[in-house]
């Protein structure tokens, strides 16, 4: 007997990241399409989702609100913005639904509330659910503890003109892991862009400096200086599918889950950090 397809729901469905989630998940055996919404007035509404996305019609019309009826063991796929991510978790919360939440730029309120309400719904949250982050994260924490005080960390982080927060979730994820690797605070060490005469770079810092412009889709690299020699570790997506896919793997495997906040580490089975 096969499984049962997952449902799914995908906010911002008219995006361009919703629009890439629509393309893929139409043609994903372990999902099922439910709805796709956007919000209220939206010149869509009413457009199967599918045409909006430039494929075959999949018998769902955009809608301007999460819809009504059961929900249970549906999973909602998130992309928006902070508010209105919190928002549709709140209705999670009510509702008995998942959500993979890839939104980033909450402030640290706003994530205070993300983790209280996973403790009433299944909650995958992750800054960049590509595969290839996922690994890098784990290595850089590596690289970070083997490589030791002896080696300064910078990150850079390169993004289209559009993107509203800065740094990026993924470039903050990534100091993160370089910090836990050092059994540092991130907070006291990081600092974000340089300028005027800062004096000589004390070891115990991560530089994190954001890029912006024309159409890319999102590079990111960790450089680790020693003397003599340099190691870098780099990530560079060459489109929103690798976001995607990962979006809907981590669907298809939150579907049914118990309340709790996970990530991209519990969805491919590997180690959390140290």
């Amino acid at each position: 007997m096969s499984a049962a397809r997952v449902p799914v729901l995908i906010a911002g469905a008219a995006g361009r990241m919703g629009r890439m989630l629509v393309t893929l998940a139409a043609s994903d055996p372990a999902l099922e399409l439910r709805a796709g919404f956007e919000a209220p007035g939206h010149r869509d509404a009413g457009t199967d989702i599918g045409r909006i996305a430039g494929i075959a019609d999949v018998g769902v019309p955009l809608t301007t609100e999460i819809p009504t009826g059961p929900l249970d063991g549906a999973v909602l796929i998130d992309f928006t913005a902070p508010e209105a991510s919190l928002a549709h978790l709140r209705a999670a919360a009510e509702r008995r639904f998942g959500v993979v939440l890839g939104t980033t730029g909450f402030t640290a309120e706003q994530q205070k509330q993300v983790e209280q309400l996973a403790s009433k719904v299944p909650c995958m949250q992750a800054p960049n659910m590509s595969l290839g982050v996922t690994v890098l994260l784990g290595l850089v924490e590596q690289a970070a503890r083997l490589l030791g005080q002896g080696f300064d960390i910078e990150i850079s982080e390169t993004h289209h003109r559009r993107k509203k927060d800065s740094p990026s979730g993924t470039a903050l994820a990534l100091a993160r892991a370089a910090a836990a690797g050092r059994d540092a605070n991130l907070e006291q060490w990081a600092v974000y862009g340089r300028e005027g005469i800062v004096g000589e770079r004390p070891t115990e810092q991560i530089g994190i400096m954001a890029l912006r412009g024309g159409d890319v889709v999102g590079d990111h690299t960790v450089y680790f200086y020693g003397t003599g020699e340099r190691v870098e570790l780099s990530h560079r997506a060459q489109s929103r599918e690798s976001f995607a896919a990962g979006a809907l793997r981590a669907a298809a495997w939150l579907g049914g889950r118990p309340p709790g906040l996970y990530s991209m580490r519990d969805v491919l089975g590997l180690p959390r950090p140290q």
